[in-house]
């Protein structure tokens, strides 16, 4: 029986609430950390599903780390580019930033190992990636269908050579994960990209990050990438940014229930690429404020929002919150250059055109792009699928905040990026 969550009609919005640490930031961060010299004071790393796969990965390749008391800050002892453990069994559930960066750091470390994940993640591609790094000597093996998950792994058969072209269509991590691990090889490493990169600001994060340990890359457009001959050095202390994906749903809700709302922990000052989010809430008709470090939003001046058609390649996470918010905007809106839905934890075009459907709404999906056309009156009640996926979970429960109640098909899966979801919800709900 699958469990739910039913959502009452809300009255509004408002309030202010505490992000929690971002995904991409954290793992990313996690990795660095491992394979960098020296100990890494790690504070405020998102607690979840995602991070706690890496964390248990890390333990399996031989990095020590400790969680201090009481906190989300860790210790991790980096292991200087050289995993202890030269033989391991990864399993990776879907958390898709760890797997693809696990992939590359694996296949370059000189050793045996095998990543594996739940159903949904062997059938996310990883080909590209896979192809990318065989051009650099990796042995990687498919144990079931070519082109995907689960992997075994092999000591590098042939370490030569120092470019490698990888396609950028498809998902921004496998250019992420050639990057991170590129110093592990201990050469200049030069990486191509194929065709247009998708998702820059999460490239844009990967190559900050590396610089903050000490590796800087020299970037040619979005084309052309030189990793350097370095090696990771830990900063000593980093501080993880609260998760701007997790903003877009507080920041809408404000929006949709009039707030004002704000969220604290990323800001003006940020790293991410998703807070550019706000800007596409300003064009719908909010009102938006910027700190260093926090964003508020409440409904402008209009009754009701605008509908908006926006090209969505840099914020391709909380452009989900968008096809949601069209609900309750005037026209039509249209979500172009969102292909990389296609490969998340669920089709995410799929999925939402189908749940969108369920509340009166007409849309139109097409290979990269979704168009919505909001019904008269938002049919009440509706039973929400989720797919295993906790954006499809977080963005629908915006519904009730307009008044009309909801029902939440397994909301746990909120656990993958933000376990206390539902109940910072509650209290911004007015």
């Amino acid at each position: 029986m699958t469990e739910f969550l039913d959502l009452a009609a809300a009255r509004g919005a408002r309030g202010t609430i505490k992000l929690p640490g971002s995904k991409s930031i954290s793992n990313r961060v996690l990795l660095l950390a491992a394979l960098a010299q020296g100990t890494t004071e790690v504070k405020a790393l998102l607690d979840s599903d995602d991070t706690q796969v890496m964390l248990e990965a890390l333990k399996r390749l031989g990095v020590n780390w400790t969680r201090h008391p009481n906190s989300d800050d860790y210790r991790v002892e980096g292991v200087g580019g050289v995993f202890p453990n030269k033989e391991a069994d990864l399993f990776l559930g879907n958390a898709g930033t760890a797997f693809r960066s696990l992939t590359a750091a694996c296949a370059l470390a000189d050793g045996h190992y095998t990543l594996t994940g739940v159903p949904r993640m062997h059938e996310r591609p990883i080909g590209d990636l896979v192809d990318a790094l065989r051009q650099l000597g990796a042995d990687i093996r498919y144990l079931g269908s070519t082109g995907f998950p689960p992997l075994e792994i092999r000591p590098v058969s042939n370490a030569s050579g120092n470019l490698v072209r990888v396609r950028g269509n498809v998902s921004s991590q496998y250019l992420t994960g050639l990057l991170l691990s590129a110093p592990l090889l201990g050469r200049e490493v030069v990486v191509e990209v194929e065709g247009e990169l998708i998702s820059k600001p999460y490239v844009e994060i990967t190559l900050n990050l590396m610089k903050r340990f000490g590796i800087e890359v020299k970037r040619e457009g979005w084309q052309r990438f030189t990793v350097p001959v370095a090696n990771y050095r830990s900063p000593g202390s980093i501080e993880v940014e609260g998760d701007a994906s997790s903003a877009s749903y507080f920041l809408a809700a404000g929006a949709i229930g009039h707030g004002p709302v704000r969220v604290e922990g990323v800001g003006r000052n940020s790293i991410q690429g998703d807070v550019r989010f706000a800007e596409a809430l300003a064009r719908m008709g909010a009102e938006i404020g910027f700190g260093p470090n926090w964003i508020e939003c409440r409904l402008g001046c209009a009754d009701k929002l605008h509908a908006l058609e926006l090209d969505c390649n840099h914020i391709p996470d909380a452009a989900m919150t968008l096809a949601v918010l069209a609900l309750f905007a005037n026209g039509v809106t249209t979500l172009t250059n969102i292909a990389s839905w296609r490969v998340k934890e669920t089709d995410r075009i799929a999925a939402m055109a189908t749940e969108l459907r369920k509340l009166g709404a007409t849309v139109e999906e097409g290979p990269d792009y979704i168009r919505i056309t909001p019904p008269a009156k938002l049919i009440e009640n509706a039973a929400i699928d989720t797919y295993d996926d906790h954006r499809m979970a977080m963005c629908f429960s915006l519904v009730s905040i307009a008044g009309v109640p909801i029902r939440i098909n397994d909301p746990k899966c909120v656990n993958k990026t933000f376990p206390t979801y539902w109940e910072v919800l509650a209290a911004v709900a007015a």
